[in-house]
């Protein structure tokens, strides 16, 4: 059977500070410098989802984009849009909230609801010129 990635991409706007609680005030300004302010900051994430698989034969598709968007919406643009993220969610109580680390965010919560093919990349853009890929473990 033939194979191809089909690709979503979805949008979500999210505040966040980098600060390691187990590490100086200084060694955090020195780390992450703007990214550390104390009142957090923004950014207007663009997230790519590709999901690679067979061509099915009856549909012609390898899974249904409608799906992806639905997908995406319930666990991913639900949990992080118009959230802090350093407060408001759970999954980020143990860890910073980077960029990697959102993109590792997204994978879990999309990869074992993919109804067909496999969720292949998760990309995260943070800023028109800055992105991150992540392919799962």
């Amino acid at each position: 059977m033939p194979s191809c990635v089909v690709a979503r991409r979805v949008h979500f706007n999210a505040a966040h500070r980098l600060h390691n609680p187990r590490q100086s005030d200084q060694w955090n300004r020195d780390t992450f410098g703007k990214c550390n302010l104390p009142n957090y900051h923004g950014h207007n994430y663009e997230l790519d989802i590709l999901v690679e698989g067979e061509i099915d034969p009856d549909t012609g598709y390898v899974i249904d984009v409608g799906i992806l968007k639905q997908l995406a919406d319930e666990h991913i643009i639900s949990l992080l849009d118009h959230h802090n993220l350093n407060l408001d969610v759970p999954w980020f109580a143990e860890r910073l909230p980077s960029a990697e680390n959102i993109a590792r965010f997204c994978w879990e919560q999309l990869a074992p609801r993919i109804p067909q093919g496999r969720l292949r990349r998760i990309r995260l853009w943070e800023t028109p010129r800055n992105y991150v890929d992540y392919e799962g473990l």
